[in-house]
């Protein structure tokens, strides 16, 4: 009897430590997945923003040669750190953007000291960077004298660590040293597209080159509006955030003030750039995507018209408006630059397509998806008619029938130095 005691008692208690055991293993696996689950979460942290933006020439971002300069970066201690970057540790950082971390001290060593200045914006200075591996690259050195630099700064690592498209100038990498919120973006040589519009050394850019430009702007809105997740809403478009490459490709840079759509939407204050603000933004303090659009249609009228919108670009459209109809009459506000080389035809769909955008309702105004597929139809008609023209000048006898499909594959797009073919551009918006 006492033999069956000893055994029932031994039997209890290694039951009970097997149960303590397996309490604590699954104890132990609950919180190891919700740790990965906290670090998958952390890559859709909602975005800060930062405040309305300088207007006029300082407030742009050009990315070019042209402007070299010897000023340095101003210096600050770690007293200006903020506690987010003390903690914003390199590991959590790259397993949240996947991008890399430079030293200072390489940084340092590209830009010759933070002397080859390219560029100045109301949130930084950005350098032409040299890097020892043959790549150039351009640093922008955020303010360090507010809040300012830091939320631009995790707003842009945390926004563009997941968005990559090629209309979007890529964020490379950054570095957090020495007091200082650096970024490192690839490098856009030409400049920004202010630079090209308003400034007497650069030839004034063709109306064929026009379109493409807004092409691709819309593109990589279209991407931010409805390829990304969650969807991105820029609100700062205009013409000093439209980086052009080697090749004149367009890319939309500088996402300091961007949100993602399903952060509120409602701000305390009117941020952004005077000129290019949606009314319905500056009355309710709403943005939404149609903010954008309406912002791309002062881009677009900018672009016909080669007139900064802080210079009655608007006033002088509305103007227009009233003496035209529909497609019919906006060549009247053509930039004077263009010398008249352009197609009348064109231009009012490109100005009509514009207007619609810029409408006072925002439910109204198009999606960026319906402005791409109408910017890609204009194009192709473009290089339909030039087909068809050259086909009738070749022609001895009588007339040719023309298969638009099989034509328009065999015409290449000269201008612009595009890569692309204008089938594959259909493709893009399918």
């Amino acid at each position: 009897m006492m033999g069956e005691s000893s055994g029932l008692i031994i039997g209890i208690s290694i039951g009970v430590v097997i149960g303590v055991f397996l309490a604590i293993s699954a104890l132990f696996c609950f919180r190891c997945h919700r740790r990965r689950s906290q670090i998958g979460n952390s890559s859709s942290r909602r975005a800060a923003t930062i405040p309305i933006r300088a207007n006029g020439a300082d407030s742009c971002t050009i990315l070019s040669d042209s402007t070299i300069g010897p000023d340095s970066p101003v210096k600050s201690g770690r007293n200006g750190m903020s506690v987010w970057l003390e903690g914003f540790r390199r590991s959590n950082l790259v397993s949240v953007s996947g991008i890399l971390e430079y030293s200072y001290k390489d940084l340092q060593k590209a830009t010759c000291n933070f002397t080859t200045l390219i560029g100045q914006g109301a949130s930084g200075l950005v350098y032409k960077a040299q890097m020892s591996t043959g790549e150039t690259l351009a640093v922008k050195v955020l303010a360090t004298d507010s809040k300012k630099g830091e939320k631009e700064f995790q707003t842009e690592v945390m926004l563009l660590g997941r968005l990559h498209h090629r209309n979007l100038v890529n964020l490379v990498g950054y570095c957090a040293e020495k007091g200082q919120h650096i970024l490192v973006y690839v490098y856009m040589s030409e400049g920004s597209l202010a630079s090209h519009l308003y400034s007497e050394e650069h030839e004034s850019l063709s109306w064929n080159l026009r379109v493409y430009i807004a092409l691709d702007v819309a593109r990589g809105l279209e991407y931010l509006h409805d390829g990304a997740v969650p969807s991105v809403i820029h609100r700062d478009i205009k013409s000093f955030n439209i980086l052009l490459d080697h090749s004149m490709r367009a890319r939309v840079t500088d996402f300091g003030l961007s949100r993602e759509e399903m952060v509120d939407k409602h701000a305390a204050n009117v941020r952004g750039t005077f000129g290019y603000l949606d009314p319905e933004y500056i009355s309710t303090r709403t943005f939404t995507k149609k903010s954008d659009v309406y912002s791309f249609g002062v881009l677009l009228f900018e672009l016909i018209a080669g007139r900064n919108p802080l210079q009655g670009l608007m006033e002088h459209v509305e103007l227009a408006a009233m003496s035209t109809e529909e497609k019919v009459g906006w060549e009247e506000i053509a930039d004077s630059r263009l010398d008249g080389k352009f197609d009348v035809q064109e231009l009012n769909e490109v100005a009509a397509l514009a207007y619609k955008c810029v409408d006072r309702v925002p439910r109204k105004r198009p999606s960026m998806r319906d402005i791409v597929q109408v910017l890609t139809r204009i194009l192709k008609s473009r290089h339909i008619k030039r087909h068809q023209k050259s086909l009738s000048a070749a022609a001895t006898t009588d007339e040719v029938p023309v298969d638009l499909e099989q034509g328009e594959s065999k015409i290449p797009i000269t201008v612009h130095q595009r890569d692309e073919s204008m089938d594959s551009a259909a493709d893009s918006i399918c």
